[in-house]
Order: structure tokens, then C-alpha cells, then sequence
């Protein structure tokens, strides 16, 4: 039972470094760091690197979350007693 909680929770943390690692290279990355290489391409009629730094990186954390939590029931589903 208990190599059972840790292998659980070692999923759990791998799904959330991964999950927060892709949402700060979104937000970070591209909408700080890369903005000037993003501005020369357009999307929707603005510039990419302005659309990221302001809808982005929230779209970008709204899907993850729903992806963290199709994994979490997942992780549930296999790890139910």
C-alpha cells in the first residue's frame, strides 16, 4: 500500500512539472523572452508575440488544466482500491 501512494504521487508530480514546465515556456518564453521573433509573424491580425503575452498563455493554462485533469482521473481509475 505504501509503494502504491508513492508510485501514485511520483506520477502525480511528473504530470505537474511537465503540465507548469509547458505553461512557463508558453508564458515566459514566448510571450517575454521570444516576443520580438514572434511579432514578425501574424495571427488573427496581431502580432504573435503580443498574442501570447496577453491570451496566450491563459488559453494556454485553461487547456492544461483539462488536461491535467483527464490525467488525473486517469491516474485514479489505476491506482483505485
Amino acid at each position: 500500500m505504501k509503494d502504491k501512494n508513492k508510485l501514485y504521487w511520483k506520477k502525480n508530480l511528473s504530470y505537474l512539472i511537465v503540465l507548469l514546465s509547458i505553461w512557463f515556456i508558453v508564458s515566459f518564453g514566448f510571450g517575454i523572452l521570444l516576443v520580438d521573433q514572434l511579432n514578425l509573424i501574424e495571427f488573427f491580425g496581431f502580432k504573435l508575440g503580443f498574442w501570447f503575452a496577453q491570451q496566450g498563455s491563459i488559453y494556454t493554462f485553461v487547456i492544461l488544466i483539462f488536461i491535467y485533469i483527464y490525467l488525473m482521473n486517469r491516474l485514479d481509475k489505476e491506482f483505485k482500491s
